[in-house]
């Protein structure tokens, strides 16, 4: 979880997490995690959204899968990430294949 880059103080992003990094990130103190990677975009070794989402729960996460194209995020997209933003309780962790694309949705949904 060394990873993780804090955008604000309820706002980070992380590269593509394990299962087990959900207790780590409630360890951390975050309340909320946010997956933005389609299921299987880096093939069979990476972990499903319902694996994401048992492990989250069970580290007593709120946890909401938003899988977004890396090259590309629609205005709906980033409309979606806006309401998961104000919705969820904070501090939010958002991850995906390398971070970037969390992060652009949060730049983007800052602009709405």
């Amino acid at each position: 979880m060394s990873s993780i880059q804090t955008l604000t103080p309820d706002f980070s992003v992380a590269p593509q997490l394990a299962p087990e990094a959900m207790a780590q990130a409630a360890a951390l103190g975050f309340r909320s995690v946010i997956n933005n990677r389609p299921d299987h975009e880096g093939g069979a070794e990476q972990p499903t959204s319902a694996q994401m989402q048992a492990a989250a729960a069970a580290a007593g996460l709120q946890y909401r899968h938003l899988p977004v194209n890396g090259a590309y995020q629609s205005p709906e997209e980033i409309a979606a990430f806006k309401r998961l933003l104000d919705e969820l309780p904070k501090p939010v962790l958002a991850f995906c294949r390398s971070g970037a694309r969390s992060t652009r949705l949060f730049v983007a949904a800052q602009n709405l």
